[in-house]
């Protein structure tokens, strides 16, 4: 049974879909559905359904805002509308499929058929994800495991320099000179780092101890292997000194 959430502004139309939906497949299970977009944006952030049913004319948020706006994106979207113009645009926003109203029984079908393959897929990755952070953790040699743009990457903690924080976001600088941005913000970023050899040095910064070159005491700044000068806050200044 596909567990499936709505997200439609008219309530006739929910509830018309809803109907539809439970009654022309006996494979799918409303737990959810929503005429406020703000709404559904937040059950869906503590919430993975196996796949969303979402309208597109919404006068708050469109359709294809809400897709923007999804921070938990691990689910087949479905566009759901009455107009036939937008079939393009839900491709290129990563729709898995698009159904026009009145839902007709063999497109709807269809549909779940990709939904099963598509969550089939997904759930071989995780499995594969599980077991590499598995082996990561019991190997001699544990690395720090980063997870970003749909991939998991493993650095050793020589690899990094120092990671800056830009609001919600935070980017990894490595010693190669790569850059690896992230959808998490830098507390959260401390939390994947060995304490014993990072330190959080300012409100925007973390850098790795092992890689300091220079203090500069009167400026307030430490200088890296790279040459890259990072500032050193007022308040973290006596915690830093003793770290060293």
């Amino acid at each position: 049974m596909l567990e499936a959430v709505i997200v439609d502004d008219e309530i006739k139309a929910l509830q018309s879909l809803s109907w539809e939906l439970t009654n022309l497949s006996d494979e799918v299970d409303i737990i959810a559905s929503f005429t406020d977009a703000r709404e559904a944006l937040d059950y869906l952030e503590q919430n993975t359904p196996d796949c969303l049913f979402l309208d597109i004319e919404m006068p708050a948020m469109d359709g294809f805002q809400f897709i923007k706006n999804l921070k938990n994106k691990n689910f087949p979207v479905v566009i759901t509308t009455a107009y036939n113009q937008y079939a393009l645009q839900a491709l290129k926003n990563e729709a898995i499929d698009y159904l026009l109203k009145p839902i007709d029984s063999d497109d709807l079908e269809e549909t779940i058929a990709k939904i099963k393959k598509f969550n089939s897929k997904n759930l071989s990755i995780d499995r594969l994800e599980k077991i590499l952070l598995n082996f990561n953790a019991e190997s001699q040699n544990k690395k720090i495991t980063i997870n970003t743009d749909g991939k998991l990457v493993f650095l050793n903690s020589d690899d990094i320099l120092y990671a800056e924080s830009d609001g919600n976001y935070s980017t990894i600088f490595l010693s190669d000179g790569q850059k690896i941005l992230l959808t998490k913000k830098l507390k959260e970023v401390n939390t994947l780092l060995p304490q014993s050899s990072f330190f959080r040095i300012h409100n925007s910064y973390i850098i790795n101890l092992n890689k300091i070159k220079e203090f500069l005491k009167t400026d307030g700044y430490v200088v890296l292997e790279s040459n890259h000068k990072i500032p050193v806050s007022r308040q973290k200044k006596s915690d830093f000194l003793d770290m060293l």
